[in-house]
């Protein structure tokens, strides 16, 4: 077993203009595009009526009641769209970008294989990059599309800051380590193929758990987005905190216990 850390490169500076890293960091920002404009319109579907920002992020300056429900956002229905949302939209964003860059479509899973060796910190800053954009350009569009309505960021309910603070450590922990067992680890062979549904999946599920809650952001990107449109920034530190320190968990015990790098067979 290898000492925890010593995978971790950091890269040189010509990487991160080099074409295979803006190639990978193009794939990155649309695939986050596509999954927060699916997860976060999903919100704004059933969320209440907002009054829109002037111009230029709006085009009206009235209220708009555009909702499936009333404050439908809290009600189950609410939860399984958005559980269903991000699920898919997730699947799609990793499929499409797998191949080309790993589809990590989330900081925290970026994060989590810098941890374990599995990418440079330079390429790394770069897929951050990628994907905060992604994110704001997404709610950005959302704002648009929907002539006005707000992109409701994230918040707490019914739990204090170190609850929500655990939650979202605990289910990164559970996104970061899938991401591990069904694509980075070398022995997962034709698991390899239903990674992106797995991904989707574990997300969705984490939604139902943790949606009433804190929302169930398990990605920095997914939080910063909205927060930075509707210019919301309470609790933000926790969609951070919260998934990175899940992520690194999850990269230390999967990649130093049950990735065997330096495994050696045992006497016959």
């Amino acid at each position: 077993m290898s000492i925890p850390f010593s995978r971790v490169a950091w890269g040189r500076p010509e990487e991160a203009r080099h074409p295979d890293t803006l190639k990978s960091a193009l794939a990155e920002f649309i695939s986050t595009l596509i999954f927060v404009f699916a997860g976060e319109g999903s919100g704004i579907a059933f969320s209440e009526s907002h009054l829109p920002l002037p111009f230029p992020f709006s085009l009206s300056l009235v209220a708009f009641s555009h909702k499936l429900t009333d404050d439908g956002s809290t009600t189950p229905a609410g939860l399984v769209a958005a559980a269903l949302a991000h699920g898919f939209g997730l699947f799609i964003g990793v499929a499409v970008s797998a191949n080309i860059s790993g589809g990590h479509v989330n900081p925290a899973v970026t994060f989590g294989a810098f941890i374990g060796g599995n990418i440079t910190l330079l390429r790394g800053i770069v897929y951050w990059i990628a994907q905060l954009l992604g994110s704001t350009v997404a709610c950005l569009l959302l704002r648009f599309t929907t002539d006005g309505l707000s992109t409701p960021a994230f918040s707490l309910s019914d739990v204090s800051v170190w609850n929500a603070l655990v939650f979202e450590i605990v289910m990164t922990f559970g996104l970061v380590y899938t991401v591990y067992a069904t694509a980075i680890d070398p022995r997962k062979g034709t698991l390899g193929t239903i990674a992106p549904l797995a991904i989707g999946l574990i997300v969705g599920a984490n939604i139902f758990a943790g949606g009433p809650f804190t929302g169930a952001a398990m990605n920095p990107a997914v939080a910063f987005g909205p927060a930075l449109v509707s210019w919301s920034w309470t609790y933000q530190w926790i969609y951070w905190v919260g998934p990175l320190i899940g992520a690194a968990i999850a990269a230390l015990i999967f990649e130093h216990i049950f990735i065997s790098r330096t495994h050696e067979p045992l006497p016959q």
